[in-house]
C-alpha cells in the first residue's frame, strides 16, 4: 500500500503572490526567503501543473523522466530517493521500472497530496513524505540512486542539496539531475527564449488561474540559475566522480549523471 508520512498532511498557509515583478527584477536565487515563496508559488499551481507541464513542454516532459531513469542504471533490488518529486512523476516511473523500494520528498504537501493520489492509481507502493532537500530526514548511505527534476534550481541552496545527496547515497550509487539548460543552438536558443520569457507564462498562468506569480518566476530561475556546466561543477566539488550530461531535446534540458565513489 501506498503510504505518505503524517507530515506530508499540514497545508501551509501562502501569500496570493509570491513573486512580484519587483522581486523577479533581481535574481530569484538570492532572495533570503526564496524557500518560502517556492512552497506558496507551488502550493498555488499544485492542481494545474501536470497539465501545464504537458501542454508547454510537448508532452516531452514524461519522455525526459524516462531516459532520467534509464540512465540512472536502477535494478530490482534497488532504493531510490527522489527528492523534489513534486506530484510523483518519476517516483512513480521509478517504481514502474522496478525498484523495489522508492522514496519522494517534496517541500510542498499540496504536490505530495497529488502524487500519493496518482500513486494510489498506479498502484505503486511508494512512500512519500514532507522534506528539505538540503537536510534530509534519511540515514547516511541509505539509496542506490537519488534523482531530482527540475528541482534544484528551487531549493534555497542547491549544494547543501548535492552534498546532502552524497550523503545518503551508498559507495557507488548513482546521481541524475534532470534540469533546465540553454540550448547550444542560436536559431533554437532564439525560439526557446521567445516561448519560454514570453508565450508560456502567459498560457501557463492561464491555465492555472495563478496569481502567485510561478509562470513568471519560472524563465526568470532558469536563466538566473547555474548553466549545466557550472552544474557539472557543483556536482564534482561535492566528491562525485564519472560525471557524464546527455542533452534532451536539443539541449532544452539536460540530465546529470554521477556516482559516488566506491569505499
Amino acid at each position: 500500500m501506498t503510504k505518505i508520512d503524517p507530515a506530508a498532511q499540514n497545508t501551509a498557509t501562502s501569500p496570493e503572490t509570491a513573486w512580484t515583478e519587483e522581486n523577479l527584477a533581481e535574481n530569484p536565487h538570492q532572495a533570503s526567503d526564496k524557500a518560502k515563496r517556492v512552497e506558496a508559488m507551488f502550493t498555488a499551481i499544485a492542481g494545474k501543473y501536470d497539465l501545464n507541464n504537458r501542454l508547454h513542454s510537448l508532452w516531452q516532459d514524461q519522455r525526459w523522466r524516462k531516459r532520467a531513469v534509464e540512465l540512472s542504471g536502477v535494478r530490482p533490488e534497488s532504493t531510490v530517493v527522489d527528492v523534489a518529486c513534486g506530484t510523483g512523476d518519476l517516483s512513480i516511473a521509478f517504481k514502474q521500472a522496478g525498484a523495489s523500494n522508492v522514496v519522494g520528498i517534496d517541500f510542498t504537501s499540496a504536490m505530495l497530496d497529488l502524487a500519493l493520489t496518482k500513486a494510489a492509481i498506479a498502484g505503486a507502493d511508494i512512500k512519500f513524505q514532507q522534506g528539505d532537500a538540503m537536510n534530509l530526514k534519511l540515514d547516511d548511505g541509505i539509496a542506490d540512486v537519488v534523482s531530482i527534476a527540475f528541482g534544484i534550481r528551487n531549493v534555497q541552496e542547491p549544494e547543501k542539496a548535492i552534498a546532502e545527496f552524497y550523503r545518503i547515497l551508498k559507495p557507488g550509487g548513482t546521481l541524475v539531475v534532470l534540469e533546465f539548460s540553454t540550448p547550444p543552438n542560436s536559431v533554437i536558443r532564439f525560439f526557446n527564449d521567445v516561448y519560454t520569457k514570453h508565450i508560456m507564462p502567459f498560457t501557463a498562468t492561464l491555465i492555472a488561474g495563478d496569481t502567485s506569480g510561478a509562470y513568471q518566476y519560472l524563465p526568470k530561475s532558469v536563466a538566473t540559475f547555474a548553466t549545466a556546466e557550472e552544474l557539472a561543477t557543483s556536482v564534482e566539488n561535492a566528491g562525485f566522480n564519472t560525471i557524464r550530461q546527455f542533452p534532451q531535446t536539443f539541449g532544452v534540458c539536460t540530465i546529470t549523471r554521477a556516482q559516488k565513489p566506491e569505499a
